[in-house]
C-alpha cells in the first residue's frame, strides 16, 4: 500500500517529537541516504515506483529485499532520499533499552518522524561543505554513544541483532555530527542572550522554582545563577527555533509514505 501526502499531513502534531532529540547522541541519523528522481517525476503506480527505487540500490541491498522493505522517501526540495525498514531499526537499536523483538507500530512511526526530520535536516546541511565532521569528531560521537549503553558488549549485542555493522555505524554518526554543526551554525551561533532576558527569568521563573523544589536551601543569587540561566535560555531559544524550521520544513517537503505500520 502506498499512501501519498505533504509532509505536514503525515507528520501531524509531531506527537512529543521535540528538537533535543536531534541533538543527543543516542538519537543518530541511519546510513541510507539514497537519492532518487524528484517527487513529482515518480511513475504512477505502486509496482513502477518500487521498481525503479530498486534499481537505485547498491547490489549488496538488493540482497536484502527479503527481509528489508521501503517505508517512505523525503524530498526536502533538494534531492528524494530514501528510508528504508533497516533504517528504522538501526534508530531503535542505537537508543538504550527500546525492545527490538517485534517492534510496536508506535515506536516504528515515532522513529521514522525523527528519521524524516532529520533527513529535512540534512539535505540542508549539505549545501554548506562547511560543516564537514572531522574524524575526531564521529570517533568522539562514538564514544558518546557508548556511554549511553551499559556495556560496549550491550551496544555491540544491538548492533548485531539488526545487521548494522561498525563501517555502518560510524556512517551514521557521520552524518549526526553533520546535522549537529549545521545546527550549531544556523541557529546557536547567532542567539543573544540580554541581561534583561536573565534578570527576568532569575526574577519570574528561577527563584520561585528553586523556592518551590528545594525550600530549605538558601537560593542562588542572580550572580551565581547567571552562566546556568544564560545556558537556559540559549537551549530553549535553539529548540524553539528548530521546531520553527522543522515546521517550515515540512510545509514545503514531499513525505511518501510506501508502507504505513
Amino acid at each position: 500500500m502506498m499512501t501519498r501526502q505533504t509532509a505536514s499531513n503525515v507528520l501531524g502534531s509531531r506527537q512529543g517529537i521535540r528538537a533535543r532529540r536531534l541533538l543527543t547522541a543516542h538519537c543518530p541519523l541511519p546510513t541510507a541516504h539514497y537519492s532518487l528522481p524528484t517527487a513529482h517525476c515518480f511513475l504512477p503506480t505502486a509496482v513502477c515506483l518500487l521498481l525503479s527505487v530498486f534499481c537505485f540500490l547498491p547490489s549488496s541491498a538488493r540482497g536484502q529485499e527479503v527481509v528489508d522493505k521501503m517505508v517512505a522517501t523525503v524530498n526536502g526540495g533538494v534531492q528524494t532520499d530514501l528510508i528504508t525498514y533497516s533504517d528504522l531499526l538501526w534508530q531503535l537499536a542505537l537508543q538504550p533499552n527500546v525492545p527490538l523483538v517485534n517492534p510496536s507500530p508506535e515506536a516504528l512511526n515515532g522513529a521514522l518522524r525523527l528519521v524524516e526530520d532529520q533527513h529535512l535536516i540534512l539535505q540542508e546541511a549539505l549545501k554548506l561543505p562547511t560543516v564537514s565532521p572531522s574524524e575526531r569528531e564521529i570517533k568522539d560521537a562514538r564514544d558518546e554513544l557508548a556511554k549511553q549503553f551499559p556495556s560496549q558488549s550491550e551496544l555491540q549485542d544491538r548492533m548485531a541483532r539488526v545487521g548494522l555493522t561498525s563501517d555502518k555505524l560510524n556512517e551514521i554518526l557521520e552524518q549526526r555530527v553533520r546535522i549537529e554543526k549545521y545546527l550549531d551554525f544556523r541557529f546557536r551561533s547567532f542567539i543573544v542572550i540580554t541581561q534583561k532576558d536573565i534578570s527576568d527569568y532569575y526574577r519570574d521563573v528561577y527563584v520561585p522554582r528553586s523556592k518551590s523544589r528545594y525550600p530549605e536551601r538558601i537560593v542562588k543569587t542572580l550572580v551565581e545563577a547567571r552562566e546556568e540561566i544564560e545556558k537556559t535560555l540559549t537551549e530553549s531559544k535553539v529548540e524553539s527555533d528548530i521546531d520553527n524550521f522543522l515546521d517550515s520544513a515540512r510545509e514545503r517537503a514531499e513525505i511518501v509514505v510506501l508502507n504505513p505500520f
